[in-house]
């Protein structure tokens, strides 16, 4: 073993749920056993974002990138790779290669899931160990503080302005003129504030950064007090992210240690200290209303607005919220300059977007493009394209708030507007794929449920409202619906979005109307024709068993409640009286004889 090796195990939520840290234990107890933990550098990351290959295991410098890792391949690794420079291919990153159709071996940077990205608030995730600010100053971490407090408030405030960058959280407000406007209030207290309630089904991305990457964060608020003369911040996060708050306070600590946190920061004589407030995960309060009230250890429940929090926020003091991706950007802009950030991105939305890419997708994970990339460029050239030779069918931007994209939306360029003008919106980030195995009645209903779930009931709009659009939504599905019924369901829709308080509530249609509009077929097919194309709604579906059954007996022997009959070799049949439409046939079926009628 001539050269020195870094290895890089994936620490984010996904990969330590499916046991890295077991690999870990592995590398360091192997390493002693083979005598070359001194040649060795292995650390725990934040998240890669390839989340479905992981565990994700990288060996620096060669950057070979492996995959699907487990604590019985530790061994190999070292004999192989470390000790006779083999890689073991067997483990390693695979693409299809379209022209020789064959798998090609790529190296970590080469990987089209990477190559096709541009990364500034995942800069550093999954490349140092979240638990070493050293690191994190290794890679220009807190220089743009120290360039800040050279600076006048107002300076740091016109670069923010001057590069376009509008808050990541969903509502897209240009950060440097609400930073502006929390500035023009001098005297008394202001309080700066990190929103990082992330709610959204299958979003994390702000977990995912406070995970690899909390300094980023902990830096951005600090430039953040200072510019508007604050000297204290909170960082609002839900309890249910336990290793992103553990890594938060770890790196608080750290921070507080080397005096960049406390009294007289840098010696500049600015002073700011920092929380963590506990979040019990509530929705609503993402609005930044509820968070304040949440924090103020009231009901999380929104206010009307104006007042704005820049103005009258935190105990009734000028207040800034911004999310984690929002303050994970700042300190490259002002290290790089408003004009370098200026030049990425649309002409209305400047730098890059974090998406959580889930669903039927190939590629699940995390990723950053530049704004006005297409959807066709995210989901076939870094998602990897759909599973199974499954048709495409929509896409869910904006989680419970956003609506859906058909096939004609994919060359659309990602952006606030575009995505507002095609009946969805960015959202904080969520981008779910559906294939033509989704119901779009469900999966409207499926947002719906968890609006329900998620109202904090102050105003009857949407405490009433939005409950009635479920219950109606679960009428059409289990086909007692009727023409009448989608009319009323649309004029109800409206009116929850036209009188709601807060945005939950008038964000809360948009799956709903948007899947009207653009899927209004299938739910005349529910009202109509008491049919589920997708097979998904079980009161209107069936299965049966076509001709091309060769009689294999898998689906006999996966029914759990014994209703299909037939002998080996022949035709099997579907009693479908007895049958739970529980799919379980349909799956285990190699032949795809079984459909849905």
């Amino acid at each position: 073993m001539a050269k020195h090796y870094d290895i890089v195990i994936c620490g984010g939520t996904g990969c330590m749920s499916s046991k890295s840290l077991l690999i870990k234990e592995k590398f360091d107890e192997l390493l002693k056993t083979y005598n070359i933990a001194d040649k060795v550098h292995i650390y725990m990351s934040g998240c890669f974002g390839l989340c479905e290959k992981g565990p994700v295991v990288i060996i620096y410098p060669d950057q070979t990138f492996y995959v699907h890792i487990n604590a019985s391949h530790v061994e190999e690794i070292i004999t192989s790779h470390l000790i006779n420079a083999k890689i073991v291919t067997k483990l390693a990153y695979y693409e299809f290669d379209d022209e020789t159709k064959q798998k090609v071996y790529k190296s970590f940077q080469e990987m089209a899931f990477y190559h096709n990205q541009e990364r500034i608030a995942l800069r550093n995730c999954g490349i140092i160990d979240p638990y070493n600010i050293d690191e994190y100053i290794g890679r220009d971490g807190y220089f743009a503080l120290a360039k800040a407090l050279k600076m006048k408030p107002e300076e740091i405030i016109q670069v923010l302005i001057d590069s376009g960058l509008r808050g990541r959280g969903g509502g897209g407000f240009p950060t440097g003129l609400k930073w502006q406007f929390a500035a023009k209030f001098k005297g008394g207290e202001s309080f700066v504030i990190c929103n990082a309630d992330e709610g959204d089904p299958g979003a994390f991305m702000d977990r995912a950064i406070l995970e690899g990457d909390s300094h980023s964060v902990i830096e951005a608020m600090i430039i953040n007090g200072y510019a508007i003369g604050a000297k204290q911040g909170y960082i609002y996060i839900r309890a249910e992210y336990p290793l992103a708050v553990k890594r938060l306070k770890h790196a608080i600590n750290q921070a507080y240690a080397y005096g960049l946190l406390g009294k007289n920061i840098m010696e500049s004589g600015f002073d700011f200290d920092l929380e963590i407030r506990l979040g019990a995960g509530a929705f609503v309060c993402g609005e930044e209303t509820a968070l304040i009230a949440s924090i103020e250890g009231g009901r999380g429940m929104p206010r009307n607005k104006p007042p704005f929090p820049a103005e009258r926020g935190l105990w009734g003091r000028p207040t800034i919220i911004n999310n984690v991706e929002t303050y994970a950007n700042i300190p490259v802009i002002l290290l790089k300059g408003a004009d370098w950030f200026n030049k990425i991105g649309t002409q209305r939305s400047k730098g890059t977007k974090v998406f959580a890419l889930g669903g039927k997708i190939k590629n699940t994970g995390l990723l950053e493009v530049p704004m006005g990339t297409t959807l066709r460029h995210v989901i076939y050239d870094i998602g990897g394209g759909i599973p199974n030779n499954k048709k495409f069918k929509a896409v869910q931007t904006g989680g419970p708030s956003g609506g859906c994209l058909t096939n004609e939306d994919l060359d659309t360029p990602i952006d606030y507007d575009n995505l507002i003008k095609k009946g969805s919106m960015m959202g904080s980030g969520g981008m779910i794929v559906m294939d033509e195995d989704n119901c779009m009645v469900d999966v409207a209903k499926f947002y719906m449920e968890f609006i329900v779930e998620e109202s904090c009931g102050k105003c009857t709009p949407c405490r009433e409202g939005t409950r009635r659009l479920y219950e109606l939504l679960v009428k059409i599905s289990e086909g007692n619906g009727t023409l009448e019924t989608l009319e009323e369901l649309k004029k109800l829709a409206h009116d929850v979005q036209d009188t709601s308080l807060c945005g939950l509530g008038q964000s809360a249609p948009n799956p709903i109307l948007s899947t009207l509009e653009k899927f209004h077929n299938e739910y005349v097919e529910h009202v109509v024709d008491k049919k589920c194309r997708a097979g998904v709604c079980k009161a209107l579906t069936k299965l049966y068993i076509t001709e091309k059954c060769i009689g294999c007996t898998k689906c006999a022997r996966n029914c759990p409640v014994n209703c299909i009959s037939g002998d080996l070799r022949k035709l099997h049949r579907i009693d479908t009286d007895k049958c739970i439409k529980c799919n379980a046939c349909l799956h285990h079926c190699p032949v795809h004889a079984i459909i849905h009628v």
